[in-house]
């Protein structure tokens, strides 16, 4: 299959990565797998599904949530570990002053990583924004504190061969200082793929880092038109259902996967394009729409997201820019104004729900053909529901657990209540394949 790789700060060019099922691994590339835990300090172990919490049902593993922030100096000084908190990363958000870092502030962004590297300081500490990198300038000092991480590199399982790759994320392990900050790497779809070695992909997700992700553009390029169609996913993404927000819940489901093999686990990453994810050498299939990137950023909470990021590059089409979120600043009539309005709306949904999402789950189903996360708060059970990838948009029915006992089911932020009948049902409808609800029932 063919790979996508976004410009990153080392080459503003575009790479496409042309990688078959039978030459990537087949051909006798050495694996050096250097070691199999996380690096220090290490997160939490996972903790095990068992019965617990306010619903008595299992828990699903996670990192730590809020509280994994602790391991790092700098994240915790920074804030990182209120529950309040939700990461929000743009990629190539580069701004100038305060107003354009409150603009972007708006948009419901708070942190950034791949950044011009005159960029000041005092502007995240000005603004109460943080950076994912390293020293840009000499404005950047080791006590600034809104320098809470440092990237390792992009996509470094698309651009080098494993045995490379894994020494050159090795080498920018080793010669990092013990600054408690904590370390972050993006890579493409293949560490969660079929066609790469396992041990290959396993090391990269669980080697190197404290925070990982992965970017696929689902929406905005060819893949799922290509003939004949490959699924090469851990978790199934039929061509049918390619191009549509349960492939962004299924890229997550996979890294998480990945991710606990090790028996560790670590923060999760999403990306989503605000515009465009392809590159400009092939023509994009589309734009995103305003309500699939809604609907891609919920289904990636969904399968546990940790954290979202934003492409925010748009190098194709008729619809060009470096900088999207400062272009629609800037460009009352820019072309991608509806899709940063979608990214504003969507984030203030995450942010005002934050504390309920940096809760740990439940495992639970509610029924068939649907995506659900199930969590409590406060004496309430929230469900966030979409269909899931293999059905069709329509209605659905809801079974509560036996612990949830509210005859009534809130319908957050669209002015509804649904009715929850003697035996803990409720029905509900997904006119689109990008549809959401969050649902909040009281428990007693």
């Amino acid at each position: 299959m063919r790979m996508f790789r976004k410009p990153s700060a080392r080459s503003p060019r575009w790479k496409i990565i042309a990688v078959s099922s039978s030459l990537l691994v087949a051909v006798g590339l050495p694996v050096a797998l250097l070691g199999t835990s996380k690096a220090e300090p290490a997160p939490p172990a996972a903790v095990q599904p068992v019965a617990s919490g306010a619903l008595a049902l299992p828990r699903i593993p996670w990192e730590g949530g809020p509280a994994y922030w602790n391991n790092f100096d700098k994240a915790r000084a920074a804030g990182w570990s209120d529950p309040d908190f939700f990461p929000i990363v743009s990629w190539f958000g580069n701004f100038s002053s305060d107003a354009e870092v409150q603009y972007d502030k708006s948009l419901g962004i708070n942190t950034y990583t791949g950044m011009w590297e005159g960029t000041p300081y005092h502007l995240f500490a000005d603004n109460g924004v943080f950076w994912i990198g390293g020293k840009l300038n000499d404005s950047f000092a080791d006590d600034s504190a809104n320098w809470v991480g440092r990237f390792l590199d992009d996509e470094v399982d698309g651009r080098f061969a494993p045995a490379e790759g894994q020494a050159h994320l090795q080498t920018i392990v080793d010669g990092l200082p013990a600054d408690g900050r904590f370390k972050y790497a993006n890579f493409t779809q293949m560490v969660v793929g079929t066609d790469l070695d396992q041990r290959v992909a396993q090391q990269y997700v669980n080697g190197y880092t404290d925070v990982v992700s992965v970017d696929m553009y689902w929406y905005s390029i060819p893949y799922c038109d290509w003939r004949p169609y490959r699924d090469a996913y851990l978790v199934p993404v039929e061509q049918a259902n390619c191009r549509t927000a349960s492939s962004y819940g299924k890229i997550v489901e996979g890294l998480t996967q990945q991710d606990a093999a090790d028996g560790q686990m670590q923060p999760r990453w999403q990306w989503v394009e605000n515009l465009n994810g392809g590159p400009p050498e092939a023509p994009p299939t589309t734009y995103i729409s305003p309500s699939q990137l809604k609907g891609a950023v919920v289904s990636s909470i969904i399968n546990e997201a940790r954290g979202l990021a934003y492409f925010n590059q748009s190098l194709g089409g008729s619809c060009q820019t470096a900088n999207v979120f400062r272009q629609s600043q800037v460009t009352p009539e820019f072309c991608g104004n509806a899709q940063v309005e979608a990214v504003k709306e969507v984030n203030a949904q995450i942010h005002a729900l934050a504390s309920v999402i940096n809760t740990q789950s439940y495992e639970y189903s509610f029924g068939a053909e649907l995506d659900t996360m199930l969590k409590s708060h406060d004496g309430y059970a929230y469900v966030f529901a979409m269909i899931d990838g293999s059905s069709v948009p329509g209605d659905r029915t809801f079974t509560l657990p036996a612990s949830v006992h509210g005859a009534s089911a809130a319908v957050l932020g669209e002015g509804r209540t649904l009715t929850v009948d003697a035996a803990g049902r409720f029905r509900d409808s997904f006119a689109e394949e990008y549809s959401y609800h969050v649902y909040r029932v009281k428990i007693d």
